[in-house]
């Protein structure tokens, strides 16, 4: 089952007065879904699908993305809103604890809600988590002049889903054609105000660490910068499950949705009730 709608908050503020679409699919203890960058709720509804007869599986469209709202401001795309969102959605499920699982900017974003209201995580899953080096920062402020000056068609190919990137062939195709259906201003302001100010890894690790919560870390063999964010994660996160999957690239869920859905079913299946 399928209950699409939105999610308001506050009284005209930039930052949380942003409607959300918002899904949510099957019955029991709920799991809340962050997509990566030019990604949507869509991305994860293989995963919802796999998980719909024992958890309740909550997807959204980040603000700037799909068919959430893309403010004009550049304001309100700094982490503190995104952070904001995620309590949003758990709000509107009338969550009280959740299962937080993300892709790159997802888990990124996820990362940082947990550190600021840890009450609130029952577990996290990172997919691919980000390594914020100063290459990724770089590439994110670069891929936002891009955009401006050439528009998403002619700036992906060049920066995301062309001969020289990251991605496998069915990936790159499942990322362009949600570029495309992103507003250009929402694209640059996410790229400028939230990518380009994600902090290391190795600042976020220890601090996850004393959290003491059940992580599970997914990516896939050929992503090696969220190989080497794992690699960091395991050093601080004693409560840490990898999953290593052979054959797929940094959008791990859509490339090896099997082997996902099984390592998440079996994760979700061992944690404390």
């Amino acid at each position: 089952m399928t209950n699409p709608g939105d999610v308001r908050t506050g009284e005209g503020s930039s930052d949380s007065d942003v409607p959300l679409h918002v899904e949510s699919h099957g019955n029991g203890p709920p799991v809340v879904f962050a997509h990566g960058f030019g990604g949507s709720a869509r991305n994860f509804r293989g995963q919802a699908r796999a998980l719909e007869h024992d958890h309740l599986s909550v997807l959204f469209d980040a603000r700037g993305h799909g068919r959430s709202t893309a403010p004009q401001a550049a304001a309100a795309y700094e982490p503190p809103c995104f952070v904001s969102d995620v309590g949003r959605v758990l709000d509107g499920a009338q969550a009280e604890r959740a299962v937080l699982a993300g892709l790159s900017m997802g888990a990124g974003v996820m990362m940082r809600y947990a550190l600021a209201h840890p009450e609130r995580v029952r577990a996290l899953v990172l997919a691919a988590p980000p390594r914020g080096s100063d290459e990724q920062l770089a590439w994110a402020g670069a891929f936002a002049d891009a955009i401006e000056r050439r528009g998403i068609e002619s700036a992906g190919a060049d920066f995301v889903w062309g001969k020289s990137s990251r991605f496998d062939a069915k990936a790159a195709g499942f990322i362009r054609q949600g570029f495309l259906e992103h507003p250009p201003h929402g694209l640059i302001h996410t790229l400028r105000q939230l990518l380009s100010a994600q902090p290391p890894i190795e600042a976020i690790a220890p601090a996850l660490g004393k959290l003491a919560l059940p992580v599970l870390v997914v990516v896939g063999a050929d992503d090696a910068d969220a190989r080497a964010a794992a690699r960091v994660l395991i050093d601080h996160v004693r409560n840490l499950r990898l999953e290593l999957v052979e054959g797929a690239g940094h959008v791990v869920n859509l490339a090896a949705p099997n082997a996902f859905n099984a390592a998440l079913r079996e994760f979700l299946t061992e944690l404390p009730r």
